[in-house]
């Protein structure tokens, strides 16, 4: 088949589908990932062909008021839905789309009378089990987290209103509302797998057929690949050091992050690896190593334990490592997967990026690294996402789709 991904995000929103691709691709599918032309040669690393989608959200600037976020939203997936389509302009046979890009996804496979499978990183389907990834991980009861979850929805489609109406003119499709049009996928029961482990968040007993929870997809690196030198020279050097690295999150802080870092880690009398991500993070000194982007499934294996910004792509590495977390979610789905790694006994407290200090950052190491429950249990999960084929399973409902159209 020919298969086009599409996913928008920053770089943790993006890696995974480079495993998951390079699995299709193996399989003899003919993959190709559209997304932000920052991460072409990560994507053509893999081996994936290539199309560019517009935009950089990973970039961020000052805050804005919550009027000014959804109009700048708005604008952002008007620009991705014509990229989108531009990149679906060599056609294809089947379309696997992320949360982002679904509501564009959606537009074109109409057009093109092909069929979409979702690929999420986060659950986005109301349930009572859990409010919404991205409304801050605090749970409303039963009633009030189904509803959170519908009011989320409605919200994405308002977002997505502009940006659908201009698809379905460029497509010459009928006008439709973005409501009517996911209303029209639930009746029929739109395939999505979810690219986490059922151990980490359970699938929702009150989700429809058809809403599965698969086990991640790594991000890709080639066989045989190690990290550089100078990191290998470090992690020889003394016991296991401490990783802090905040991805896309916190750009601007890198100088006050360095220090507060630098400063938890002596406290806590622990080594470190900053990696210096979106922030800047940038120290130098006895015991510290800053380094660019290296692959985590190399170096998180050789930690202590982890200090990140709860991303899921991160989240998900660290508990694949088997070391324990010290989160500290800055905004998103964050939160949620935060509360995921306290809940699970594999961090020991959730640390809010407002709240952050160096105190509070040397007291959550200390508790990480110095009391063996948190490794334990994030030892235990590793066990069990060793056991998952998550690509696979994806894989598999491929290519039942794909017998499906040669059938119909």
């Amino acid at each position: 088949m020919k298969i086009l991904i599409t996913a928008a995000g920053s770089y943790g929103d993006i890696a995974p589908y480079t495993g998951l691709g390079a699995h299709l691709a193996g399989a003899d599918h003919d993959v190709t990932l559209a997304t932000h032309a920052t991460f072409e040669r990560l994507v053509r690393g893999t081996g994936l062909r290539f199309r560019p989608l517009p935009g950089d959200p990973g970039a961020s600037g000052p805050a804005v008021r919550r009027k000014d976020l959804i109009r700048s939203a708005s604008a952002f997936v008007r620009e991705l839905g014509a990229g989108v389509a531009d990149a679906a302009e060599d056609g294809a046979d089947l379309l696997v789309l992320s949360t982002t890009t679904a509501p564009l996804g959606w537009q074109l496979a109409e057009a093109m009378g092909v069929p979409t499978l979702g690929a999420y990183l986060q659950p986005a389907h109301p349930t009572r089990d859990f409010a919404p990834a991205v409304s801050g991980g605090r749970s409303l009861g039963a009633v009030g987290n189904r509803a959170a979850g519908r009011f989320s929805l409605r919200m994405v489609d308002r977002v997505y209103a502009d940006a659908v109406r201009d698809l379905r003119a460029r497509l010459d499709l009928p006008v439709i509302a973005p409501a009517a049009v996911r209303a029209r996928q639930e009746a029929a029961g739109w395939p999505v797998l979810h690219g986490f482990s059922p151990a980490v968040v359970r699938r929702p007993a009150d989700w429809r057929r058809g809403l599965d929870v698969v086990g991640n997809w790594w991000p890709h690196h080639a066989p045989g690949a190690r990290l550089p030198s100078v990191v290998e020279d470090f992690l020889d050097d003394g016991p296991p050091p401490v990783f802090i690295g905040f991805g896309s999150m916190a750009a601007g802080e890198g100088e006050r992050l360095s220090e507060l870092a630098v400063a938890a880690l002596r406290r806590a009398g622990l080594r470190g690896v900053l990696q210096s991500g979106r922030a800047g993070l940038k120290a130098t000194g006895d015991g510290i190593l800053t380094v660019g982007e290296v692959p985590h499934a190399l170096l998180f294996p050789r930690t202590a334990a982890v200090v990140h910004h709860a991303g899921a792509g991160t989240t998900a590495a660290g508990l694949r490592a088997g070391v324990p977390a010290v989160p500290v979610p800055v905004a998103a789905d964050q939160p949620f997967w935060a509360g995921r790694l306290v809940a699970l006994g594999a961090a020991p407290t959730v640390i809010p990026y407002k709240k952050l200090t160096a105190e509070r950052l040397a007291d959550g190491l200390t508790w990480a690294v110095r009391e063996g429950a948190h490794a334990a249990a994030a030892r235990g999960l590793a066990r069990v996402l060793a056991t998952e084929d998550g690509a696979g399973r994806v894989l598999k409902v491929v290519e039942g789709i794909g017998r499906a159209s040669l059938i119909g």
